[in-house]
């Protein structure tokens, strides 16, 4: 079983946490992102985990509830404010050509199921939803390798 870098993250710009309570981080890859948004003279407010979407799972057809890892309202460089819903996956569960194993690919679809419902909740709210993985992370490593076609037998 793999173990994740879990923990509670010490808010340093209280004045710009839009959550409630003190954020969870469940990877290291989280834990950079808050440390990013915390940090970020550009990042204007941010919260964890902060809404629950409904969506249908197409594997049971269940319908059930995803919450996004991220909200963020941010300045760009003209000035103009802009806030996105963010989700942070790595690519074997974001993409269908890192993913490897066949439970990598049937996350991948649980997955943009959970994304249609995001992209239009945020839609709905005037707000973009974005998918960040290792590569927008930490940009100076290397992207995983495409899965290879099987051979036809």
């Amino acid at each position: 079983m793999k173990k994740f870098h879990q923990g509670k993250y010490q808010v340093k710009n209280q004045n710009k946490y839009a959550g409630g309570g003190t954020p969870t981080f469940r990877s290291s890859w989280e834990y950079t992102f808050m440390c990013f948004c915390d940090e970020n003279p550009n990042v204007v407010a941010w919260a964890s985990e902060p809404v629950k979407i409904t969506y249908q799972n197409p594997m049971t057809g269940k319908v059930t509830g995803y919450v996004p890892d991220f909200i963020i309202t941010y300045v760009d460089a003209s000035g103009k404010k802009h806030a996105e819903l963010i989700e942070i996956k790595p690519s074997s569960q974001s993409k269908t050509e890192f993913a490897r194993k066949r439970v990598d690919q049937a996350q991948v679809a649980i997955n943009y199921a959970k994304w249609e419902a995001a992209t239009a909740w945020a839609n709905k709210r005037g707000m973009r939803f974005r998918v960040l993985n290792e590569g927008d992370i930490y940009q100076n490593t290397k992207q995983p390798k495409a899965r290879k076609p099987r051979k036809k037998k």
